[in-house]
């Protein structure tokens, strides 16, 4: 084992990396998977008086978030169409971290780590164990 590549792998299709890009992935899409699956189950009580920034409705607002939380963020798990299922993450983690805690670190600290880890993973890709390099190569056609 060269231990300069795992401790400094110059691709994210390395193994070191790729399982490092893999343990983030599940560490943060099922903790985020959480926060959706609350807002689904409480989604009745939570329609009324969930924010809505973009003037859409508290109760389309709220589905935007579930959908972003719980259904992108399994995605996100797997590694299945990656980047593209991170948008709705980042985007509900800006208008939670900027929107509902006025961009305030003390306040809303959970969404600002979301937001930043989620930025860099989108940066990173999802590393050679994950849906998308199974079924596209690590970015080649097949």
């Amino acid at each position: 084992m060269n231990f300069k590549n795992l401790l400094f792998p110059s691709k994210a299709t390395q193994t070191g990396f790729s399982l490092f890009l893999l343990a983030m992935r599940l560490l943060f899409g099922l903790l985020l998977m959480t926060h959706g699956y609350a807002k689904l189950t409480g989604f009745s009580t939570m329609s009324a008086s969930f924010p809505d920034p973009i003037g859409i409705g508290s109760s389309y607002s709220l589905m935007l978030a579930i959908f972003a939380e719980l259904f992108c963020s399994a995605a996100f798990v797997f590694g299945f169409l990656y980047r593209l299922t991170m948008i709705p993450m980042i985007v509900t983690m800006s208008v939670a971290f900027f929107y509902a805690h006025g961009g305030s670190v003390a306040a809303g600290e959970l969404a600002f780590v979301y937001l930043t880890v989620f930025v860099l993973m989108f940066l990173a890709g999802p590393g050679k164990y994950s849906v998308d390099y199974l079924v596209w190569g690590g970015g080649r056609r097949v």
